[in-house]
């Protein structure tokens, strides 16, 4: 099974949460730290449980967030 892994570039990142409103999962938080424009970008409280969808990444209006496919090794 694959995993994925979910990247955030915390100075594009504005805060606006809109991430956050689309993870079916519920695992985007928003992180305690500011970054260098003053905003608290998102970033993910639960890596494992990614399910690859993309629907941060792509409602994302700053294109903050990559997400990479990830095989298992058997």
């Amino acid at each position: 099974m694959a995993k994925f892994l979910v990247s955030f570039d915390n100075e594009k990142c504005k805060g606006c949460e809109l991430c956050r409103a689309f993870c079916p999962k519920e695992i985007i938080v928003m992180s305690s730290v500011i970054n260098n424009k003053g905003y608290s970008p998102a970033s993910i409280s639960r890596q494992e449980d990614c399910i690859g969808c993309q629907s941060c990444a792509l409602v994302c209006p700053d294109g903050a967030i990559s997400i990479y496919k990830e095989e298992e090794s058997q």
